[in-house]
C-alpha cells in the first residue's frame, strides 16, 4: 500500500489493508516484496495530482518490468478524474474512487471483465469500528477519524467534491475504538476530519466535540488527545476550557486560517476575518495553559496585490504562531475560485510564500527559546532518521509528521514512553536536550 496525502486519507489506507487481510490477503512492508500494489492518491491541489500520477507510472512500470503483477489506484483522484484515466493508463487493473473503499476486495477479486473495473459514486460510505483496520503508524500513536466530508463552501476546494457532506461517527463508535487503541498500547490519538469542529452538527441529540472529548478522558492509558483540523470558527469556550483544565488533551489548537485579509476571505467563501482571528489568539493565549497554536496560510490567491499581500505579512509577524505551513494557491477546475481573475505571477507568489516562512522560522525560534533550559516531557519516538547516535521525539505541542521534532544527544529512552528531558537548544524547528536521569 502506498498511501499519498494527509492522514485522513491514512486511515482510509489502514481500513483498506484491514478489510483486505481479513480477506486473506498477506500485507508486506515494501514494495520489492509486493506482487500487488495499491496506490491510495490524493487529488486535492495540483502538486498532489502530479505527485500520484508520479507514482502511478512507477508502478506501471514495475508492473510492465515483470516486478508486480497488479497495480490498483484509489482515492481522490480517482474521484476527481474519473473515467478518463482507464483510458490514459490502461495499464492499471482497477480503480476505485473514495467513497468506495469497501468494496476492495471486489475490486481485486473482479475476474474476467473486458476493462479494468472502475467502482465510483457519489460517496456516502462511512467506516466505523467494526471496519476493519492494519495500524500503519508507529504503535504508540494514532489517528481516530471522527468525521468525513465536509459542508462548508470554501471556492477553492474541492474536498465536498472528492469526499462528500459531512458525515459525523456515534460517539459510541469513536469510543470503542479508542478503547481498543489504548488496549494495543497506544498513548497518544490524534482527532481528524476535514473540520473537527464541525464533528457532530448532523448527529441527533446536539453531540459536539467537547462531549466526544470528555468521553476519551474517561479511557485509561491514552495518556495525549490532540484535536487537529479545526475551523477557527467553532473554537468555543467550552473547548477551550476544556483544554485548559485537561492535561490529556494536548495544548495545541490547528486553525487554517488561510489569509486574513477582508476582500480575499469572502473571495475564498471564509468570513472569519484579521479582527476575529486576532481577537481569538488573544483569547487562546490568556488562557492560564499555554496553548501552541498551528496555522495554515495560502498565498498568490486571485486579488492578492503586494498590499493585500503585506497584510498576511504583517499578521503573521503580530501573531506569533508556534506552528504555520503556508502554499501558493493552485486554481482548480471545478471550484468557484478557478474562475476568478487577478491571479498572481507564479514566481511573485513563490516570493511571498519564502517571506513568509523566512519570517515564521525567526518567530519559532523565539518562541522556542522560552523552552530553554526547561524540562519538557517528550514522547520518544526512536532514533533520528539521519543518525542512530540521536533519539528523537516530540512535546505534547508537537503534531506527528507536520511540527517541528525534539532532537536527544544524551541519555536512553524507551520508544513509546513519555520521558522528561531538559532543553539545551532551541531552533527554529528543532529543539535538543537531554534525558533527565530519574
Amino acid at each position: 500500500m502506498i498511501s499519498l496525502g494527509c492522514s485522513k486519507n491514512l486511515v482510509d489506507s489502514e481500513n483498506i489493508l484491514g478489510l483486505l487481510k481479513k480477506s486473506g490477503f498477506s500485507i508486506v512492508s515494501s514494495i520489492e516484496e509486493a506482487e500487488i500494489a495499491l496506490i491510495n492518491t490524493c487529488g486535492f491541489i495540483r502538486s498532489a495530482v502530479e505527485e500520484s500520477i508520479d507514482t502511478i507510472f512507477e508502478a506501471v512500470n514495475r508492473k510492465t518490468a515483470g516486478e508486480l503483477k497488479s497495480v490498483f489506484v484509489l482515492g481522490c483522484l480517482v474521484q476527481r478524474y474519473g473515467y478518463r484515466l482507464r483510458n490514459e493508463i490502461p495499464e492499471v487493473d482497477g480503480w476505485m474512487g473514495s467513497g468506495e473503499l469497501h468494496r476492495i476486495t471486489e475490486l481485486m477479486e473482479e475476474k474476467d471483465a473486458p476493462l479494468p473495473p472502475f467502482f465510483i459514486a457519489r460517496p456516502t460510505f462511512l467506516a466505523d469500528h467494526s471496519t476493519p483496520r492494519v495500524q500503519t503508524t508507529p504503535f504508540y500513536s494514532a489517528y481516530l477519524k471522527i468525521a468525513e466530508g465536509c459542508s462548508r463552501k470554501c471556492s477553492f476546494c474541492l474536498i465536498p467534491a472528492l469526499r462528500g457532506h459531512l458525515r459525523s461517527r456515534e460517539i459510541d463508535s469513536l469510543i470503542i475504538e479508542a478503547k481498543e487503541m489504548a488496549g494495543r498500547g497506544v498513548k497518544e490519538i490524534n482527532l481528524i476530519a476535514q473540520d473537527t469542529t464541525m464533528y457532530g452538527r448532523d448527529l441527533a441529540g446536539n453531540t459536539g466535540l467537547e462531549d466526544l472529548l470528555e468521553r476519551l478522558l474517561l479511557i485509561k492509558g491514552l495518556l495525549w488527545i490532540r484535536v487537529l483540523y479545526s475551523n477557527p470558527f467553532g473554537i468555543s469556550d467550552r473547548l477551550l476550557n476544556l483544554i485548559e483544565r485537561e492535561e490529556r488533551i494536548c495544548p495545541y489548537l490547528d486553525l487554517p486560517l488561510q489569509h486574513v485579509n477582508r476582500k480575499i476571505l469572502e473571495s475564498m467563501g471564509r468570513a472569519f476575518y484579521r479582527e476575529n482571528a486576532m481577537r481569538l489568539i488573544e483569547k487562546i493565549r490568556s488562557l492560564n495553559r499555554r496553548l501552541s497554536i498551528r496555522t495554515t496560510f495560502m498565498v498568490g490567491f486571485p486579488g492578492e496585490t503586494e498590499h493585500v499581500y503585506r497584510e498576511l505579512y504583517d499578521f503573521v509577524e503580530a501573531a506569533r504562531f508556534d506552528h504555520l505551513g503556508a502554499f501558493i494557491y493552485s486554481p482548480e477546475k471545478g471550484t468557484p475560485a478557478a474562475r476568478l481573475k487577478e491571479l498572481p505571477d507564479h514566481r511573485i507568489a513563490q516570493e511571498r510564500l519564502d517571506a513568509v516562512m523566512r519570517l515564521q522560522a525567526g518567530v519559532a525560534r523565539e518562541n522556542n527559546r522560552r523552552l530553554l533550559n526547561q524540562t519538557v516531557q517528550v514522547l520518544i519516538e526512536g532514533f533520528s532518521p539521519e543518525t542512530d547516535l540521536l533519539l528523537k521525539g516530540r512535546i505534547a505541542t508537537m503534531a506527528p509528521e507536520v511540527d517541528a521534532q525534539v532532537l536527544i544527544t544524551k541519555g536512553e529512552g524507551i520508544v513509546g514512553n513519555i520521558t522528561p528531558v531538559l532543553i539545551r537548544e532551541a531552533h527554529a524547528y528543532d529543539l535538543i536536550g537531554e534525558i533527565v536521569e530519574s
